[in-house]
């Protein structure tokens, strides 16, 4: 057995991944067959395909090998590689708009709550609940495993990040703690030797080097809306754009904004101090960073700085804490003048709006309110379920209870359990009410769904962005509340930039209150709907022109 398992290391190394199958399979007895070897069976199939067919094939060597001996090492690990497996079905299945992948979940907690005191001291298996508590929208146990692996490495840096970042879900931060715990993140930011980096060289051509870093330009992410209003509404007399894509594959998308730009590169297999250099070899005077802390971030290499300014804007409406992020794009109504200590960086405040949507090929047609034919309103949000908290559900419930018949059409728009949420419904008595649409991959029949929708209900503290554009587009009024830093304000500018101030609502109470009034007076509910049919491609929101004008003039001003 000892000769056989060298043999198998030698093969792994050398990633002949097939005969070790071969091998574990017909040429070992069952009864001689392990944990270890069930465990190696597993991710040698892992390793060769990533098919569901070879993907479940993949979990039952990993339950088998956990269940042969529980508490051993190897049956820990392949517990752990039992979990990771599990939850690449569940995506895969959610994508395809199958969901009955959510019967993993109670398996994965049986074996969960066997080992809790291991998973709580173990890094690598915390890592693997995680995954699953993002996906059942377990926020409260979600954020404690985060916790965990941050004291368990404290230099895990996307554990802080995401850690940060799933607190914009919650109530119960305030804009000091962010700024904190973007100051810890600062902190821990590698800082590499100055021998190792090619100089900050300055630009001497009278063209402004302007760089975007972003690992989210792909097909129909919401970053690609808003970055292509100002890569197509720019003066070339004036800047030279360039394009760093953290991409490990390159779709349609990529290849069309490669149009936009003087230069692009793919900076996604080099390291850190090889991408620094490549992007200080370009002498960039102005980078604008399109991920903060969330995606695959990249703040490490605004720690070493890459450009003359850098600068944060759209994907992350928040502070970094990084020192060397020189500026945060914003606008009036998002960061108040009298809050601009709470945020590291220096506050742009744009005219309007800290953004602007490059809208939808599609012909914009007015859309009569559903009500006319359904005889009932029907509410919506088709934000990420993950902004759906106790609060937004003991609101929306409220309002459902008090307006008779009345719907509410959820649709996901990332990979998360509906189950999780559904169940809070029926806590509050009304999933009767509740229309649960299957996620869209095709972005027009995802916009059609608005077309069943007389009111789209934004989530609080973390307001929806471009589910609100998209509504808006759709000729669909979006109910806000206000809120007290730039992620929870972005409702309060978007409506603020449609002179509907009618549909930014105090506080709860008030949410509601405008809520039940604008479904009780249903021609008020209609003009609503015209008004911003005739006023959305004219305001702030889609002035593609006027916003790029205002964007550039603020990078002209910061590069003096």
């Amino acid at each position: 057995m000892e000769s056989n398992k060298a043999d198998l290391k030698k093969l792994f190394y050398e990633k002949k991944y097939s005969l070790i199958i071969d091998i574990i399979e017909n040429k070992i007895t069952d009864k001689d067959k392990n944990s270890g070897l069930l465990n190696l069976l597993g991710v040698c199939k892992f390793l060769s395909s990533r098919s569901k067919e070879i993907l479940q094939s993949s979990r039952n060597d990993f339950r088998k090998a956990y269940l042969l001996e529980k508490k051993t090492q190897d049956a820990l690990h392949a517990l752990k590689n039992f979990i990771n497996v599990s939850m690449d079905i569940f995506d895969l299945e959610f994508r395809s708009g199958v969901h009955s992948s959510e019967k993993i979940f109670d398996e994965i907690f049986t074996y969960f709550k066997e080992n809790k005191a291991y998973f709580d001291k173990n890094e690598g298996h915390a890592q693997s609940i995680i995954k699953v508590f993002k996906r059942n929208l377990d926020l409260n146990n979600l954020i404690d495993y985060l916790k965990k692996v941050i004291e368990l490495n404290d230099q895990n840096l996307d554990a802080l990040c995401t850690y940060i970042y799933f607190n914009c879900y919650k109530k119960d931060w305030d804009q000091k703690n962010f700024l904190e715990n973007s100051k810890k993140l600062n902190s821990k930011l590698p800082k590499y030797p100055s021998e190792k980096l090619f100089d900050l060289s300055e630009n001497k051509n009278k063209k402004i080097n302007l760089g975007f870093l972003s690992a989210d330009i792909r097909s129909n992410h919401c970053i690609t809306f808003f970055l292509r209003t100002v890569l197509t509404n720019y003066d070339k007399e004036k800047f030279n754009i360039f394009i760093y894509f953290v991409n490990d594959k390159e779709d349609e998308t990529v290849k069309e904004f490669k149009k936009y730009a003087s230069t692009s590169r793919n900076i996604f297999n080099l390291k850190d101090v090889e991408a620094i250099n490549l992007i200080r070899s370009d002498k960039i005077d102005i980078i604008i960073d399109l991920m903060g802390i969330t995606s695959n971030q990249k703040l490490s290499l605004i720690k070493n700085r890459i450009a003359k300014k850098q600068v944060a804007w759209c994907g992350y409406n928040n502070t970094t804490g990084v020192e060397q992020m020189d500026y945060l794009i914003s606008d009036k109504y998002s960061i108040l003048k009298n809050e601009v200590n709470l945020y590291s960086e220096k506050i742009i405040h744009l005219e309007n709006i800290w953004n602007c949507h490059s809208g939808f090929s599609e012909k914009r047609e007015f859309i009569e309110p559903p009500f006319k034919v359904n005889k009932y309103i029907t509410f919506g949000s088709f934000n990420n379920f993950r902004k759906i908290n106790d609060s937004v559900i003991n609101v929306w419930s409220s309002i459902l209870k008090q307006i008779p018949n009345s719907k509410l059409i959820l649709a996901p728009s990332a990979t998360a359990s509906s189950s999780y949420v559904l169940e809070k419904f029926e806590k509050k008595g009304v999933l009767g009410s509740i229309i649960f649409q299957k996620f869209k991959k095709n972005l027009n029949e995802h916009l059609n769904e608005y077309k069943k929708i007389d009111i789209a209900l934004d989530t609080f503290p973390y307001n929806g962005v471009t589910t609100s554009f998209e509504a808006i587009w759709m000729c669909v009024p979006v109910l806000t509340i206000k809120g007290y830093n730039f992620i929870s304000r972005a409702g309060e500018s978007i409506n603020s930039n449609l002179n509907l101030d009618e549909l930014i609502s105090k506080n709860e109470d008030d949410y509601i209150k405008k809520a039940v009034s604008y479904c009780t007076d249903l021609d008020k509910l209609a003009n609503i709907r015209r008004k911003i049919f005739e006023n959305a491609l004219k305001s702030a929101l889609f002035d593609k022109k006027k916003f790029s004008s205002q964007f550039y003039a603020s990078l002209e001003k910061i590069n003096k």
